[in-house]
């Protein structure tokens, strides 16, 4: 029986496979410990709750235009330029069912078959497969350790051809966490402004960055820059609202109608509800984003130290979002294990520690550890990474 190419050729998460293994040990009565969650461990927060359930109890519970309500993109139009200084208006803004739906429907709409994506490694998994069933091709350029795995705009140029249509850039970084500076930023523009390309700036952990640095959309450089950037945010991870399935893009107005029209034949429209409980967190002010913020970046000081002195494990600092990206390679090679994906899985059975491979990433010598776990956890699944590195060398 034959199937679609586009669907067939698709890799499934990784980060939800381990996610799903750990949850099935768990159930079978094993004492694991989940860090690969790409969500914070914090419940939303209640006024956001409360605000939903009153505009159920308001009987707002039927459908909403399918690009979102207009009162909530007016809402992203003010975030967008409270935070960012960026003039929108509600034609250039359609929300989505989350902020990946939001890149799935950006990709089918400006992608023909066999247009190039340049998606810089390590990336976040789902990339590379929504280009493909969008009938484009990715292009992968690797983000050198050396340089906070950044991509450069000489390897930028050197990996455009005349099939390139756009670029993704996520800052700051699932799974590295670093992020672009202004001037990184303004340069890999200049690439993207000569060779006449779209960008994809994904957004979405802009509210979690540590110490004094601050968030930099490509989008506020100029005003030719912010004319072929598109910028992909939500509520998920600022607001820990990742089940609530609310994310936006902001750009070309044109593309921004016809993504519109896509979502109006696959969707209807986001949930009403969640809506409602998006616009809510946009309208308030942001103390509980604060305090979250504030917890990851006192285990982010707390745990960094210890990973960096397992044998075998070096790891980037963190900028932002709450990811570890260790390279393990040492200490896979002092094992008996060939690959970090059965180093990965040994270490799940084993200890009961469930952590993400980093080829999943398109970095294999790397994995993914989530510290959006309590402290406590976190220190216990150490000491058991610790241990089984010790039991292999």
């Amino acid at each position: 029986m034959a199937f679609s190419p586009k669907v067939t050729s698709i890799t499934p998460s990784s980060t939800l496979a381990i996610t799903a293994k750990a949850k099935e040990l768990r159930a079978a009565g094993h004492d694991v410990i989940g860090l690969g969650a790409g969500e914070p461990d914090f419940n939303t927060p209640d006024f956001i709750i409360e605000a939903a359930y009153q505009s159920m109890k308001d009987g707002h519970t039927k459908y909403t235009p399918a690009a979102g309500m207009p009162a909530l993109k007016e809402a992203i139009a003010a975030k967008l330029k409270r935070d960012q200084g960026l003039e929108y208006k509600p034609s250039q803004i359609v929300v989505s069912c989350g902020a990946k739906h939001a890149l799935s429907t950006l990709f089918q709409t400006i992608l023909q078959d066999n247009d190039e994506v340049i998606i810089p490694t390590p990336y976040w998994v789902s990339y590379p497969e929504q280009v493909k069933i969008s009938g484009g091709k990715p292009v992968f350029v690797d983000g050198k350790e050396s340089n906070q795995f950044k991509l450069t705009p000489e390897d930028l140029e050197a990996a455009i051809t005349d099939r390139t249509r756009a670029v993704i850039l996520n800052s700051p970084s699932n799974p590295t966490g670093v992020m672009y500076e202004k001037e990184e930023l303004q340069k890999l523009g200049d690439v993207c402004l000569k060779h006449d390309l779209f960008i994809v700036s994904d957004e979405i952990y802009e509210k979690l960055i540590y110490g004094n640095k601050s968030h930099v959309s490509i989008a506020e450089l100029s005003p030719q820059l912010k004319e072929k950037t598109f910028i992909v945010n939500g509520v998920s991870k600022s607001h820990s609202m990742t089940g609530w399935r609310i994310g936006f893009t902001a750009g070309n107005e044109e593309v921004i109608k016809l993504m519109g029209n896509l979502a109006s034949h696959t969707t209807s429209n986001p949930a009403t509800v969640a809506q409602y409980g998006a616009l809510a967190a946009y309208e308030n002010d942001e103390s509980s984003v604060s305090m979250m913020r504030d917890a990851f970046e006192e285990r982010l000081g707390k745990v960094l130290p210890r990973l960096n002195a397992i044998p075998g494990f070096s790891c980037v600092k963190p900028q932002g979002a709450f990811y570890l990206f260790p390279n393990v390679q040492n200490a896979v090679d002092a094992s008996p294990y060939e690959t970090t994906d059965e180093w990965v899985e040994a270490l799940l059975e084993e200890e009961k520690v469930a952590v993400v491979p980093g080829s999943g990433f398109g970095a294999p010598e790397n994995i993914r550890l989530s510290y959006a776990t309590s402290l406590d956890q976190f220190e216990i699944a150490l000491e058991r990474i610790e241990r089984f590195v010790e039991k292999h060398q």
